[in-house]
């Protein structure tokens, strides 16, 4: 009868609800019976689906609504995530809590947050849901929308509470690291003009805003940051890497070609740890199309780090092949470094041998 009374539920048959119920089944019955796999109610999956007359049709029989499912969500968490608004009000209007967390921490805030659904986020904080919560990655609802964009969500929770912005993730990061990650270009207008956040304020490796953007090229919103926000694009994380490291390590081209034209970076500038150049770090993670870009912008192919090492060594360490021909064709040449080790010698590759026999002969 289980299946028969969450299939019913899922579908809003509330006929089939009450025919189950009226052939003498007990209404415990409908009201206890959860889905073996997730342990959903038929208050779940009412909630879920947008079946109001379901959820008062429980309601009139004396279901709890508090009840949680194996994720530990309840009913409003449910309505909440689908933006089922009807279903979200009649459970409010129940007293159900406002700020039932689910595993990890979420409320139902923060998963309406998620989607674009201002209507819902509305209720929920009219109903006195706190915005301020953070789950356990110390995320609270303005960075979930930062991440997802959600512009008209971001502008009313800082309309409800104008400090709403002045939150850290555990690991340092904001919401606009968030949204420069993401590249929601108009939720980082939002906070430049909205929010009070310091200048390159860097996670816990050190990482900003700027460099998050341009570690995966959204060029806008660095150029932003940059004009409105002031960031300094030579600004270096905990080991010293720049945002033409780290565009490069990426293999971001788009990022490379800004960071060059646009910023007047040297495209032969090392890390202060290691002494690493934008090339070493595109031939260590195998981005040729970054290598390229690199050297077509006059990058010394033969710049050695703190070991004495060429992106050559890099390239081949990694048995990278079209990386190690790109640098070869291009001048790179087998030297050795501090230990007396040629990029030569660091493959049993036959193809990436022959490379050498043929550029280097």
């Amino acid at each position: 009868m289980n299946e028969q009374l969450l299939k019913s539920a899922q579908q809003g048959d509330l006929h089939t609800l009450k025919q189950v119920l009226g052939n003498g089944n007990d209404v415990a019955d409908l009201l206890t019976c959860f889905h073996d796999k997730s342990g959903d109610t038929v208050a779940h999956l009412a909630a879920r689906h947008g079946h109001v007359e379901v959820l008062r049709f429980l309601g009139e029989h004396g279901a709890c609504f508090e009840t949680g499912n194996l994720d530990g969500k309840r009913a409003i968490h449910e309505a909440a995530l689908y933006g089922q608004t009807d279903c979200l009000k009649y459970l409010l209007s129940q007293n159900v809590t406002v700020d039932s967390l689910k595993r990890a921490d979420w409320t139902p805030l923060m998963l309406a947050c998620t989607k674009a659904n201002l209507e819902v986020v509305q209720e929920l904080i009219q109903n006195g849901a706190n915005q301020k919560l953070r789950n356990k990655d110390g995320w609270n609802c303005f960075h979930i929308a930062a991440r997802e964009g959600h512009v008209d969500i971001l502008n009313y929770l800082l309309n409800c509470d104008e400090n709403t912005w002045n939150t850290i993730s555990k690991n340092g990061r904001t919401p606009l690291h968030t949204a420069a990650l993401h590249g929601n270009t108009e939720a980082a207008k939002i906070m430049i003009h909205r929010c009070h956040y310091q200048v390159d304020m860097v996670d816990s490796c050190g990482s900003t805003p700027l460099m998050d953007s341009l570690r995966v090229g959204y060029v806008d919103i660095a150029d932003l940051l940059i004009m409105l926000h002031k960031a300094d694009v030579h600004k270096g994380d905990i080991l010293g890497r720049q945002a033409i490291h780290l565009a490069s390590q990426s293999g971001c081209v788009t990022s490379l070609n800004f960071l060059i034209n646009n910023c007047n970076v040297s495209v032969n500038i090392q890390t202060i740890i290691g002494c690493l150049s934008p090339l070493h770090l595109a031939a260590k993670e195998g981005h040729v199309g970054a290598i390229d870009c690199l050297i077509c912008h006059n990058a010394d192919v033969n710049i050695t780090d703190s070991k004495g090492r060429t992106a050559l060594h890099m390239a081949v360490g990694g048995q990278h092949f079209d990386c190690v021909e790109e640098l070869l064709k291009n001048g790179a040449i087998d030297i050795t470094d501090i230990n007396g080790t040629k990029p030569s010698e660091l493959t049993n590759k036959l193809e990436i041998c022959q490379l050498f026999k043929k550029y280097t002969n």
